[in-house]
């Protein structure tokens, strides 16, 4: 245990001395108070609206970031070790390769939660400073949610990027299979899972359907941030199959742990086989 908190250290030291912690926290600071006040200017309304259009505002804007940034982040933590010189170097010490990869992942898991943290959080203590008739309670549990999901989708992909990192050599080709990660999730999922409905012409499964969507991670992300408002009423598109989901809440939270610890854990398979 002490090996992997060394290693996650420097990776949280190595995020601090690049500004990597202060630059999403600013980024995510910046966009939630942006979201918060100027979210409905299109509708002729400039001010704070109220917490559920807010918080998915945020979830809407943080399945194209939340995702980006985290590939971005963890991309090149095999791969650019390896191609430095310092992978070779770091197996001489008595440091296994699962408590290497451990490491890498809690360093950079801590570095996106206390940055989401960070960020959101001082967004919600300003909106709860700056708006006379916010109900401070409701606001919390919202955008404790709203954190701790961002947290686990954040963890999601740096497990996929990590994925990548072992399997590959060279980290150019780990930047575009990240690329080609997040279009998947973000853009081209949900359109093949439309082209779909519309192919069969209604001869899909009605009940295969909506589990699909727990096949894109933020598709559920943006599914708990929505359904624990409005229900079923606030969901359109391809989201909307979610109202049939027989799993609630909790299916989702389990769905999204699950989205982390399984490419993890194939990250570590994939690493231990993998030849240095």
């Amino acid at each position: 245990m002490n090996s992997i908190w060394t290693i996650a250290r420097k990776e949280l030291s190595d995020s601090l001395r690049n500004r990597w912690l202060m630059a999403i926290s600013l980024v995510f600071a910046t966009l939630a108070l942006g979201i918060a006040w100027f979210g409905a200017a299109a509708s002729g309304q400039v001010g704070y609206a109220s917490t559920p259009a807010t918080i998915a505002s945020l979830a809407s804007l943080g399945i194209f970031l939340i995702p980006l940034i985290a590939l971005l982040l963890a991309y090149d933590a095999i791969v650019g070790e390896e191609e430095g010189g310092t992978l070779l170097l770091l197996m001489t010490y008595p440091l296994s390769r699962s408590q290497l990869l451990l490491g890498k992942f809690l360093g950079h898991g801590l570095t996106l939660a206390l940055a989401t943290l960070i960020g959101f959080g001082v967004a919600g203590m300003a909106i709860a400073l700056l708006v006379e008739d916010v109900a401070i309670a409701s606001l919390a549990v919202a955008m404790a949610r709203f954190i701790a999901s961002t947290v686990l989708l954040g963890w999601g992909f740096i497990a996929l990027a990590y994925v990548i990192s072992v399997r590959v050599s060279e980290k150019p080709i780990a930047a575009g299979l990240a690329l080609a990660i997040w279009f998947f999730f973000v853009l081209i999922f949900d359109l093949m899972l439309l082209g779909t409905l519309v192919a069969s012409q209604g001869k899909f499964s009605a009940e295969l359907l909506p589990w699909l969507l727990m096949l894109n991670p933020t598709d559920i992300y943006r599914l708990l941030n929505i359904v624990a408002f409005d229900g079923a009423a606030q969901l359109s598109g391809v989201l909307s199959l979610g109202a049939d989901l027989p799993i609630g809440a909790f299916g989702l939270w389990v769905g999204l742990v699950l989205w982390f610890t399984i490419p993890l854990a194939g990250a570590l398979l994939l690493f231990r086989n993998r030849r240095i």
